[in-house]
């Protein structure tokens, strides 16, 4: 049966490359994204009456592309591009419409672009690649929908006031770019670890990405990464739901699947011999997964991990956790000694303090205000 839930699920999974692909028509994210919702609107109008066409997404976009048509027919500044349309070469029934892969990576890269501020190019992404509604968005910042929808209005504004293109970078400027797009979907991870929506969203859109660019490892590493992550969900809170550290977690409960999938990308990343931040948090992973029991992790292994991550990446938070490695390692005396080499402490207590004022639950109120300021981590990885 086809009801609003099917079509929901279908608007979820579709809608980003819907957006992204009448953007690549129009070039006005406002009217594609409007154009979407009238598709769907259509859809929900149709479908429970004429059953399911053979390609949804297909249908949807090219019911979007038109809408956007008679949109831009309507307006002056349309007449143009209307002219235009005439010899556009996309197909003209919903069976035939293809897939165009290129779209969504441009539109990751426009939501992602450094211009715009980061929590803006979390919640465009969010919005348009991840099909969640400025109410959903909002929730996952905390913040109410009137808020969340000036902040989409100022972004999509910068982007066109700004003159952002929508492109996918050339190649001297992909590095510097594409590290920003991969930092958005790991805060959208990490954002949904009390949500796991949003966390599948992330993972969802990590997996587009790598789809879309499987040349490129350390995107490839973030996908290994998440799934490795997530592979821990069931067993990372109590029935009461307090955190768990990783020592203690029940390994029954772990995803087998998932951890399967992460270590096989782990492997193919590792042929590559091309190490980069996430790559190597993905690989420290993989060795966490690989022990049937906490005290068979191979602590050498990961330390030798970290000693390349911060390599790579000199901040104090991959100190502090390769703190915890050498303590596996060495012994306590020589981690704590290193724990005190980055003497912020009361920078560290205002921090926790604030944190633990800003979580969203009650179990990470409690655990940053007590069982957080210990040695012990939830779910170190």
């Amino acid at each position: 049966m086809i009801d609003e839930a099917v079509v929901g699920r279908i608007f979820r999974a579709e809608s980003g490359r819907s957006v992204a692909a009448v953007i690549g028509f129009c070039g006005d994210i406002d009217v594609a994204e409007d154009a979407v919702q009238d598709a769907f609107t259509v859809a929900m109008l149709k479908w429970p009456a004429d059953g399911l066409p053979p390609n949804p997404g297909g249908w949807i976009t090219t019911t979007a592309r038109n809408r956007a048509l008679d949109r831009l027919r309507r307006e002056a500044r349309g007449r143009e591009l209307a002219g235009e349309a005439a010899v556009f070469t996309a197909p003209s029934t919903p069976e035939e419409m293809a897939t165009v892969p290129d779209d969504r990576l441009r539109l990751i890269f426009t939501c992602c672009h450094p211009a715009l501020a980061p929590e803006a190019r979390v919640a465009l992404t969010l919005r348009l690649l991840g099909g969640l509604s400025t109410t959903e968005v909002a929730s996952a910042f905390l913040v109410t929908e009137p808020a969340m929808a000036q902040r989409l209005v100022r972004a999509k504004r910068k982007i066109k006031a700004a003159r952002i293109p929508y492109r996918v970078p050339a190649a001297q400027e992909l590095p510097d770019r594409l590290r920003s797009v991969l930092a958005v979907i790991y805060l959208v991870y990490n954002a949904g670890l009390t949500s796991p929506g949003l966390c599948a969203e992330a993972i969802r859109l990590a997996r587009t990405l790598a789809d879309l660019m499987p040349d490129e490892p350390e995107v490839a590493g973030l996908l290994a990464l998440v799934v490795l992550v997530e592979s821990r969900r069931a067993s990372r809170t109590r029935s009461d739901g307090s955190f768990v550290p990783l020592g203690d977690q029940d390994r029954g409960q772990w995803d087998g699947t998932l951890i399967e999938e992460g270590q096989a990308i782990v492997r193919r990343c590792l042929r590559r011999d091309r190490p980069g931040p996430y790559q190597i948090q993905a690989a420290i992973h993989a060795v966490h997964a690989d022990a049937a029991a906490a005290e068979e992790t191979d602590w050498a292994q990961i330390l030798a991990l970290y000693d390349q991550l911060l390599a790579l990446v000199p901040t104090p938070v991959v100190a502090l956790n390769r703190a915890i490695a050498v303590s596996e390692v060495h012994g306590a005396a020589i981690a704590l000694s290193l724990v005190d080499e980055l003497g912020r402490d009361s920078e560290a207590d205002t921090a926790y303090q604030r944190a633990a004022a800003l979580a969203p639950t009650d179990t990470e109120r409690d655990f940053l205000g007590s069982g957080g300021r210990s040695s012990r981590v939830p779910d170190q990885g």
